[in-house]
This record gives C-alpha cells, sequence and structure tokens, in this order.
C-alpha cells in the first residue's frame, strides 16, 4: 500500500493564496434577533437557473449556531474602500455592527451599504467538508454598482483593475525613444505631471498668479499660520522655495497677511486669499474628476493608490533605509 504524501498545512495555504478571490461579508439574523456577521472569501456561484451561490464556515466558529438555524443570509461583495469594514467583520468579540448604517432586508437580514453587490439568499443545503461547513442557497435578489471590488492574494488585500493596453504612440516603433518613453517610470511620471499642470497654470495666469504662489496659498488654506521656514519645511519635495519677497507680493494683493520679518516672516491667510484659493481648488477638481471619470472607478482607485505607494517609497528616509547597506 502506498503512503500517502504528507502535506504542510502552512505550505499549502500559501498556494491558495496564489489564487485571487474577491472578500465578503455573510450576515444573518437569529431567531432571538442576534445580528451575526462574518468576512468570508470562500464565497462562489453554483448556477444561474436557478441562480444559487455558496460558501463556507468554519466548525469553529461562534456563529455557526446561528447561520445553520438561519434560514436566509446575505453575501456582501465588498467594495475597494472597504478593507476597514473587512478587518471589523473578520475579529470577534464585538459588536461588529454598531455605529454601521443598516437596513432589514427579506426575513429582516442585516444588510450593509456601500458594497459592490449585495445578494439575499435563502438555504437550500448545507454540507459538511472537512474543517468546514458548506452553505448552499438560492438568490432570491440582488443589487450591483459599479465600484470596484476589493480583493484578496497571497494573504493581503489587493486592488482590481480592467486591463486595457495604453500606448503613446507618437514615436515610430523600433525607435529607440519608443522604449524609452513607454517604460520609463520617470518620464510618464513627469510627462504626466506636466501635462496635468498645464491646465493648472491656465487657471494661476488668468488670476495673475506663480505656481509657487498658488503652492504657498494652498498650503495655508490647508493648515492656516507659518512662518516661511516652516512652509519650506512643509513642502521641501517640490524643489521651490518661498521667500520674504514672495510673501510681501500677495500681501500686497490682500491674500495674506504678515507679521515679522525674514525667514521668520509669520503668514496668514485673509478672507479674500481664502475665497481665492477655494475657487482655484474647485476648479481644480472639478477638472480632475472629469479626468478621473475618464478612466473609470476602478482604474481611478487603482491608480491613487499606486500614486500613494509611490510617494511613501520615495520619501528621504524610505529611500535612505532602502540605501543602507546591510550589517
Amino acid at each position: 500500500m502506498q503512503s500517502q504524501p504528507i502535506i504542510d498545512r502552512r505550505e499549502f495555504r500559501n498556494a491558495l493564496g496564489a489564487f485571487t478571490t474577491g472578500v465578503t461579508i455573510i450576515t444573518a439574523v437569529g431567531t432571538d434577533g442576534t445580528r451575526v456577521g462574518i468576512t468570508a472569501n470562500s464565497f462562489n456561484s453554483v448556477s444561474l437557473e436557478p441562480p444559487m451561490v455558496l460558501w463556507s464556515l468554519a466548525k469553529t466558529a461562534r456563529s455557526l449556531p446561528v447561520f445553520s438555524a438561519a434560514g436566509n443570509w446575505a453575501v456582501h461583495i465588498l467594495s475597494a474602500t472597504q478593507e476597514a469594514l473587512s478587518d471589523r467583520f473578520a475579529r470577534s468579540g464585538q459588536d461588529k455592527f454598531a455605529g454601521l448604517e443598516v437596513s432589514p432586508g427579506i426575513a429582516g437580514i442585516p444588510l450593509l451599504e456601500g458594497c459592490a453587490a449585495r445578494l439575499q439568499c435563502k438555504t437550500s443545503f448545507q454540507y459538511e467538508g472537512g474543517d468546514h461547513v458548506i452553505f448552499v442557497g438560492e438568490v432570491l435578489a440582488f443589487e450591483r454598482c459599479d465600484a470596484p471590488p476589493l480583493v484578496f492574494q497571497g494573504g493581503r488585500y489587493a486592488l482590481a483593475a480592467r486591463r486595457e493596453s495604453a500606448s503613446l504612440a507618437e514615436v515610430p516603433e523600433g525607435d529607440p525613444e519608443a522604449s524609452f518613453g513607454e517604460d520609463f517610470l520617470g518620464y510618464l511620471l513627469t510627462r504626466a505631471h506636466f501635462q496635468f499642470l498645464a491646465y493648472v497654470r491656465g487657471l494661476l495666469e488668468r488670476k495673475g498668479l506663480t505656481e509657487l504662489e498658488y503652492f504657498v496659498l494652498t498650503v495655508l488654506n490647508i493648515r492656516d499660520g507659518g512662518t516661511i521656514e516652516q512652509l519650506n519645511a512643509r513642502y521641501a519635495y517640490t524643489g521651490y522655495l518661498a521667500t520674504p519677497q514672495l510673501a510681501a507680493r500677495l500681501a500686497e494683493r490682500g491674500m495674506v497677511n504678515l507679521e515679522g520679518s525674514g525667514d521668520q516672516t509669520l503668514c496668514t491667510l485673509t478672507p479674500s486669499g481664502r475665497e481665492l484659493t477655494l475657487h482655484l481648488t474647485a476648479a481644480v477638481k472639478a477638472f480632475e474628476s472629469d479626468l478621473l471619470g475618464r478612466f473609470g472607478d476602478w482604474d481611478a482607485v487603482v491608480l491613487k493608490n499606486l500614486l500613494k505607494r509611490l510617494i511613501l517609497q520615495t520619501k528621504p528616509a524610505a529611500l535612505a533605509k532602502a540605501n543602507t547597506p546591510e550589517s
């Protein structure tokens, strides 16, 4: 008789982690009115006719008796903005619904808001599958929106994006500059920055402002009050430096109030300066909204997340750590 190979549980889990899944929250209500909910990525479809889905729950789960007795439950397919909600329902020992906007569904199922999709189901079958119980249910009602879904891969959250090929298509194929433009991150970031900035410059020119003047005004609008030295410290990453002369020009136009002298000059926005800054910021935000609308919600979320990660990884402290030789 051949012996069965020994399966390393941790490595088996890592192997399964290579499969990308969506993230769901399953909710139900007990006969005594107790609301339960758990985060699960074991959700899957069974059939379209009739519409049926399944998910599984560990036999050790505290909520198993409620789900087993409940005739109905809801599957919430989470959107990319609901990581915190997923984490909340993955924990035990607390009122997971506290402070959340919850509405009653079929048979009183607690329904959560803001999901990419939501399915209300009635239990059709329950099966034992190893250390889990598999719930199969018929879908009685569902809702969906175009929000990008939250996904899970390799033991961590990820973002899903619709894959579309993109090419600048301005340099003939085969030309050395083609690969430089298409593949060089510095070129792509710089070009995107200046093309976006071209619109902002047009707005500023009509108001008689320079980019640096506008930047100082926006920094003060976010957190009013700061010396020239402090303002420069806040946006040192730009490579630009505010000067007492620049502050004086803004003061002459009635946009800021000044106290002190030199780099210790304290700058605060005037009401007219704040109004102008808000007007310009609103115009830039409208342009941004229109631009991201051409990407769609999926790609917009991915783009913002990647840019945030890039910013964190290129901060001086992060670069210094990355370049420090290991002992």
